[in-house]
């Protein structure tokens, strides 16, 4: 089985882990590896009944696009000999039982190849699963986790060394053996714990993210632009929409709404009104899109994917909290799809919840524009009786590709946008 090519902009991969060792039997649709790429964790799907023969990859090492990683056949056949195929290692690979991976997710996948096998069997990637709950972004084997379970360390303390930064069983020991941060009882001094100097391979993911985004700074023209919105009519609305619908059960329509789920219903509603900032430059010529495909930005260990809500302007503010919210579990859990991370006409990013007041997002490959949310704070306000008084404000940003999209139509849109958010019961509508 060769190894497969899971992304366009791919020419190595670095095998993650193995999921059938050398004798055992493999079936058609099982699937026997783990595969790091420049733009996910996928997994390599053997197509043919019979016994895996050898590997010729070790876990962690990197290798090229096309070359041989383990041999399919028959019980008792020989596997041919193949030149060594591995390019670089990518990270120390594991020795004993820390071989396992609990959660490593990574940025979106694209769209998959079908390849042929050196022997017998082709494969095909599929989404890798993980055994992370949602949520969990620790990133360690299972007798990593029982050991630091036993010796009382906070995973969330050691630094992995494992591939992939995964952490093993001799990090955890380590970790035990050194004071983890804290502060003494006298006076609350900051007691700090020993940092540790290193320089690490940069991730597949990482270099993928760096290079997208290089590109899209260096070719788009960025401009910005910022409007601060009164959020105390969102603010209640939320508030309001939760006493109720939180308190029902899912099979009667209940539902926790966030600020951002009002912001992605907002964001879609302005674009209609102002469809000239969902465009795209093509070079020679600028496509209008006749729907909003409405990106957003979710974070996970080491990046940012940006799942996508279809034809957002035809979905109800329920709709798109629900749709929000199944797309956040799914990154976090690795099994976006790559469809869904494709073909946005608009992006939003929101920092909101790190306490963030004010930032401009790098604009989305194909997008003419970002939206960048920060959080709602409370502030001393002049009302329009010119009375001071307690209010809530927020800010949004707008990065825009000057190529497309001129500043009177991104403050157009930023004006849109504002109505939409100081008046959301429109949002109901």
């Amino acid at each position: 089985i060769e190894m497969p090519k899971l992304s366009d902009t791919m020419t190595t991969g670095t095998l993650v882990k193995w999921l059938k060792n050398e004798g055992d039997p493999v079936a058609s649709g099982e699937m026997i590896a783990e595969v790091e790429t420049d733009k996910a964790t996928m997994e390599v799907e053997n197509f043919e009944d019979g016994f895996l023969l050898k590997h010729y990859v070790r876990e962690g090492d990197a290798v090229s696009i096309g070359s041989p990683i383990c041999a399919v056949g028959e019980k008792g056949e020989t596997a041919p000999e193949v030149a060594a195929p591995v390019t670089e290692p990518s990270a120390a690979p594991s020795t004993d039982e820390e071989t396992a991976t609990t959660s490593a997710p990574e940025p979106e996948p694209a769209p998959a190849e079908e390849t042929n096998s050196t022997t017998e069997a082709p494969a095909r990637p599929a989404p890798a699963a993980t055994a992370a709950t949602p949520g969990e972004r620790i990133k360690a084997s299972p007798l990593a986790k029982k050991l630091a379970q036993e010796l009382g360390v906070d995973l969330a303390y050691v630094q992995g060394t494992g591939p992939s930064g995964r952490i093993v069983k001799a990090d955890v020991e380590m970790a035990a053996k050194s004071p983890r941060p804290s502060f003494s009882a006298v006076g609350a001094a900051f007691v700090p714990g020993k940092l540790e100097e290193k320089t690490e391979k940069v991730s597949n993911m990482r270099a993928s993210i760096a290079k997208a985004l290089v590109k899209s700074k260096v070719e788009a023209p960025h401009f910005y632009l910022q409007s601060e919105v009164d959020a105390a009519a969102l603010s209640a609305l939320r508030q309001d929409l939760n006493g109720f619908l939180a308190g029902l059960p899912a099979q009667e329509g209940g539902l926790k709404l966030t600020v951002n789920d009002l912001i992605l219903r907002a964001a879609a509603m302005a674009a209609v009104k102002v469809p000239a900032i969902n465009r795209s430059w093509l070079g020679d010529s600028i496509r209008h899109h006749g729907s909003v495909h409405l990106a957003f930005g979710v974070a996970i260990d080491d990046g940012l994917v940006t799942p996508v809500i279809r034809d957002a302007h035809t979905k109800s503010l329920r709709q798109i909290a629900a749709e929000a919210k199944a797309l956040i579990a799914k990154a976090r859990d690795r099994k976006l799809k790559p469809e869904e991370m494709a073909g946005s006409t608009l992006t939003v990013t929101n920092l909101g919840m790190f306490g963030i007041t004010d930032f401009y997002g790098i604009i989305n490959p194909g997008n003419a524009a970002i939206l960048s949310v920060g959080a709602t704070i409370k502030q001393p306000i002049v009302d329009e009786e010119n009375q001071i008084r307690i209010g809530y404000r927020m800010k949004v940003g707008l990065s825009g590709d000057h190529r497309v999209i001129d500043g009177a139509v991104a403050a157009q849109y930023l004006a849109a946008l504002r109505e939409l958010l100081e008046k959301p019961a429109i949002l109901l509508v």
